[in-house]
């Protein structure tokens, strides 16, 4: 009893706690309306931008309200959760203008002492449509205002209202778009949750929980790790606090939440958003899509069951591969020498006692693990920050393709013999085990793997991109096996001594396959520089040849009289003058390099398989008149959904053979930069952005097949067999 009387005690505090903190911000945003300080903004600063300068009768176009929200506050999507207040927009328009309804872009999730809100904190964008009457007068300028209402909280909760307008011109033309607003509106665009994603879902309702089914279409191949729903309806039966669990069926995902019990409300329909944070479309693609279904009762979840154990086999197979590939880290020259004196100093350790020299042998293996454990946190937290998602993806960021072209380019040099490392490493981590304790072995592991990293990044790089398309659990576990490879010729050398005799001796032949692993390191630095050259042009990889031309200078004057053998003087001005000479070319070739200098190459002509050939208005006109079939593919290296598309459609097989087959003429319209052109051409179809794909048909008189923004191979392949 006495426990069920602090059940109700808790549960009756925590109802009261969300009526006020519900109902106080509502009754003081009431109050607020009758002050005469319309201006106030409470933490929040509101303005208007619109996508286009000038408007024309009867053609519909897009504006944003912005708001800038402070640090540490946040203001509530249209559920706003367990309390809050949804932000509102009422519009002031000019005669016979109307507006379409909020554009809301998928929320996040703020947690405050056991209650949950649905909101946004830095910087919203708000779109709305309106469209102009069609008999409005050219030359004039209309005034667009709107009256907004918010609830910004933290600890506290702080209503506010401010009015905001913009001034657009009439033209009579087509439409002047504000072209230094795309960005911002295609980076809109992508917060906003996708109507048709290529998903199907489900909804089942039974056993205490809502079920929701998410069956993934044939042409996705990524994996989603996390998602989260948010339901459109304040009054719907989940609770926003309640944890959501995600698992892998055999068809798709299954995310399941816990119904509210203090409601009883039967429910036939339910919608709202759901948010993964790896993208719908594959890595990086958009994380938001739209969810409207009926509700099936019952208690199977649409027939789909658990991974099966073929599943669960597959998983065993990739441990499998992780673990050999650790184990051949064991053959890089770095690491090999290290292997035999580490073993050698487990034996003088320990004398004759073989156990306690297995002993010594576990306390090396486990800072082995311990090494690349630390490797994959470093490897999640960096995921979850979204600032790691793949060596695919950083290669899309001319920084990171710099410096790892810079580092790439010492290590090959290292491999040469212009410099050495690791050396030091390995001789301070025998000092250490030279003190007989098995915390010097410990630390031996953790020098072993250090110094094996410089030998290793091409495989490091693999193993890395591998895990990131994993779930967590499954990241730690590859990391755990690629270090048991790593350390196990280790464990079992300490467990029988008598096996060293079968260790390879070092000798000129590792010095051969060490120079010969620098050419493999120097082509893999020619590689990124033809991936420079597609964003930076020729001029990008001139200034990064310079930095690599310093670089390689510092790295000379370390080998020649930064060793050991020189004096101390003699050897601080070498590390000094190398240390400088590393800054000064990364510092060059980052701040030098112009992104700008190559804009039309940052999309290849011959992307993604098919021969795409640049955009202009009078090719189209001259392929038309000479009955040709011509694809025209408006797209810009910001827009996320362009890019996303390229990866879905355009690199399928059989899209790239039903644009051979057919003879079809592929024309790139790069909107990456301002280019009017481009501009008025996107005008003649009613679009003020990218992406749009339009399709022509043999023959001079046929109307233009518009494709959906967000396209899949099938809807590409079914616009195609219009062609005959």
């Amino acid at each position: 009893m006495k426990k069920l009387h602090q059940a109700i005690t808790k549960q009756s505090g925590l109802i009261v706690k969300r009526i006020l903190t519900l109902f106080i911000p509502v009754l003081l945003f009431g109050g607020t309306t009758f002050s005469q300080t319309s201006n106030v903004t409470s933490h929040v600063e509101a303005s208007i931008i619109s996508e286009v300068m000038t408007v024309q009768p009867g053609r519909p176009f897009w504006v944003a309200v912005r708001l800038e929200v402070s640090p540490g506050w946040h203001i509530y999507w249209k559920n706003p959760g367990n309390s809050g207040y949804p932000t509102s927009i009422q519009w002031k328009l000019p005669e016979g203008f109307t507006a379409g309804p909020i554009q809301w872009p998928y929320p996040r999730r703020f947690d405050f002492e056991g209650l949950v809100n649905y909101g946004y904190d830095g910087t919203v964008y708000l779109l709305a449509q309106i469209t102009p009457p069609s008999d409005l007068k050219t030359g004039q300028t209309v005034g667009l205002t709107a009256n907004l209402g918010w609830l910004a909280c933290q600890e506290s909760c702080v209503p506010g209202k401010a009015e905001a307008s913009v001034q657009l011109k009439v033209s009579g033309g087509p439409a002047e778009l504000a072209a230094e607003n795309s960005r911002l509106f295609a980076e809109a665009r992508s917060r906003l949750p996708l109507e048709d994603s290529g998903w199907r879902f489900k909804a089942v309702i039974g056993e205490g929980h809502l079920r929701i089914v998410a069956m993934k279409p044939d042409w996705f191949n990524g994996a989603i790790k996390e998602m989260m729903f948010f339901p459109d309806d304040s009054s719907f039966i989940i609770q926003p606090d309640s944890a959501q669990v995600l698992s892998q069926v055999k068809s798709g995902y299954l995310l399941s939440i816990p119904l509210d019990t203090t409601k009883s409300s039967a429910v036939s329909r339910i919608g709202g958003v759901l948010v993964t944070g790896n993208g719908w479309r594959g890595e990086g693609s958009e994380k938001a899509a739209e969810f409207k279904v009926q509700v099936e009762k019952g208690l199977k979840v649409g027939g789909l069951t658990p991974v099966s154990s073929s599943d669960i086999g597959e998983l065993l197979l990739m441990f499998l591969f992780a673990f050999i590939g650790g184990a051949i880290l064991n053959l890089m020259p770095c690491v090999l020498p290290v292997l035999s004196l580490k073993i050698m100093g487990f034996v003088k350790q320990a004398g004759e006692d073989r156990k306690k020299i297995f002993r010594h042998g576990t306390a090396f293996t486990f800072g082995v693990l311990v090494s690349f454990w630390v490797l994959a946190g470093l490897l999640l937290v960096l995921r979850a920050s979204g600032e790691f998602l793949g060596w695919g993806f950083q290669l899309q960021s001319i920084g990171f393709v710099t410096l790892l072209s810079i580092f790439l380019f010492l290590f090959g040099l290292n491999m040469f013999g212009v410099f050495e490392i690791g050396v030091s490493l390995s001789s301070v981590g025998q000092n250490v085990s030279g003190k007989s304790s098995y915390l010097g072995s410990f630390v031996s592991g953790v020098l072993a793997t250090v110094v094996a990293t410089p030998c290793t990044a091409p495989f490091m790089g693999s193993a890395l991109g591998f895990a990131l398309s994993q779930p967590a659990f499954r990241s730690i576990m590859i990391f755990t096996f690629l270090g048991l490879g790593m350390a196990t010729p280790y464990l079992v050398l300490t467990s029988s001594p008598a096996l060293l005799k079968f260790v390879p001796k070092p000798g000129v032949w590792m010095e051969t396959l060490k120079q010969f692993m620098g050419f493999l390191l120097m082509a893999t630095v020619l590689w990124l520089l033809w991936v420079l050259s597609m964003q930076a042009g020729a001029q990008g990889v001139l200034i990064l040849l310079a930095s690599l031309l310093l670089v390689g200078a510092g790295a000379w004057v370390y080998g020649r009289w930064g060793t050991v053998y020189r004096a101390k003087r003699t050897r601080t001005v070498a590390q000094l003058v190398a240390a400088l000479t590393l800054v000064a070319g990364i510092f060059f070739a980052l701040q030098n390099i112009n992104t700008e200098a190559a804009s039309l190459n940052t999309i290849g002509s011959h992307q993604s398989g098919i021969d795409w050939k640049p955009f202009s208005p009078e090719l189209v006109t001259r392929l038309r008149e000479e009955k040709k079939p011509v694809f025209i593919d408006f797209t810009a290296a910001w827009c996320l959904s362009c890019q996303v598309n390229e990866r879905v459609a355009f690199s399928s097989e059989e899209v790239q053979d039903a644009f051979r087959k057919k003879g079809i003429v592929a024309l790139k319209a790069d909107w990456t930069n301002q280019d009017a052109t481009i501009a008025k051409a996107l005008a003649k179809f009613g679009r003020d952005s990218v992406p749009l794909y339009v399709l022509y048909l043999p023959g001079k008189d046929a109307k233009p097949i518009i494709l959906p923004e967000l396209i899949t191979p099938g809807i590409v392949l079914s616009a195609l067999n219009n062609v005959k």
